[in-house]
């Protein structure tokens, strides 16, 4: 018995071509190169073993955990106070770091300073200089800018006057 197709049914197949006579498929016909094979040797069970040790330190840890709970809760009275003590004193120990290396800073800056013999009042006379030359610039170019657009406006305002005395006339 036919098989009947319907307009919806498609039928796949692999694409094949000829090629001088002999039918060549686009799929790989051949199986994984050796370089292939010899990762999947090695790292399959390297893989295996590290995933097993992950389970064994999480097994461990939870063994641990479950053990030193109870050490934990009879202790809490002394180690509560033992680690808040022992954090105040890493605290302590890095802000004093961080405070003497800020200081040793700020003397070797004053110290770098008066040596280029720089006053404070030649930097700040220099600042201001700097500004208003900056100031002065963008001022004359902001004035050529307006310049330039009012002469535009007086031009076009001329040609629509020109023009409407052509329409007049005509």
């Amino acid at each position: 018995m036919a098989e009947r197709q319907y307009p919806h049914q498609v039928q796949v197949h692999p694409a094949s071509r000829y090629e001088g006579g002999m039918r060549a498929t686009l799929l790989p016909q051949k199986g994984p190169s050796t370089s292939q094979v010899l990762a999947i040797v090695t790292l399959v069970p390297v893989g295996g073993i590290l995933l097993g040790l992950a389970g064994l330190t999480l097994l461990g840890t939870i063994i641990g955990l479950a053990v030193a709970t109870p050490v934990f809760l009879l202790f809490s009275p002394v180690l509560v106070p033992a680690a808040i003590t022992v954090a105040l004193a890493v605290a302590g120990f890095l802000t004093s770091g961080a405070f003497g290396l800020t200081g040793l800073s700020s003397l070797s800056w004053i110290v770098n300073y008066f040596k280029q013999g720089r006053t404070m009042t030649e930097q700040l006379d220099y600042t201001k200089r700097r500004i208003q030359e900056r100031a002065a610039d963008a001022a004359a170019q902001v004035g050529q800018k307006t310049k330039e657009a009012g002469q535009a406006l007086q031009s076009k305002a001329q040609e629509g006057k020109e023009s409407a005395r052509t329409d007049v006339r005509a």
